[in-house]
């Protein structure tokens, strides 16, 4: 038996669409120095800057969670890539600070997207994360599981 094989175009994975979303609370450097200095800590905006290139940081309020963040950004990547939630087909969550241990934010993203019936999990590899997630969904779609796959690094 010489079983016949039919040649394939290699698949190639894209970013499609991009997105992202900064909680309101901005905490600048200026602001830092000063509740620095009220503690006896003495520092500068430029001493900060040239040390760590931040200018200012955001906070999220108590009451909101990773999968919150994740849900603003999500959907503005699917809206710059034309796509939908039915259309997804993997969804990975790269994130060192989890919702909770288990379900992962992935999942609880999936369910606030209404991304029903994908695979979804989670990448703790802190700040290489994102590139693993990357890496992984490149992986996916290139052995043909997967075509439309959300990275979310959160």
């Amino acid at each position: 038996m010489n079983p016949q094989v039919t040649a394939q175009a290699p698949r190639y994975s894209r970013i499609t669409g991009t997105g992202s979303h900064l909680p309101p609370r901005r905490l600048t450097n200026a602001d830092m120095t000063a509740m620095l200095a009220e503690r006896g800590i003495e520092t500068s905006d430029a001493w900060i800057v040239e040390r760590t290139g931040i200018h200012a940081r955001h906070f999220a309020a108590d009451d909101v969670q990773c999968s919150d963040l994740a849900l603003h950004a999500a959907r503005a990547a699917l809206a710059a890539a034309g796509r939908t939630a039915d259309d997804i087909d993997l969804i990975i969550v790269a994130t060192s600070t989890p919702d909770m241990v288990f379900p992962s934010t992935a999942c609880i993203l999936q369910n606030k997207l209404g991304a029903n019936g994908c695979a979804a999990f989670d990448m703790q590899a802190v700040c290489s994360g994102f590139v693993y997630a990357l890496s992984v969904a490149d992986a996916m779609i290139r052995a043909g599981g997967v075509r439309c796959a959300l990275v979310v690094g959160a």
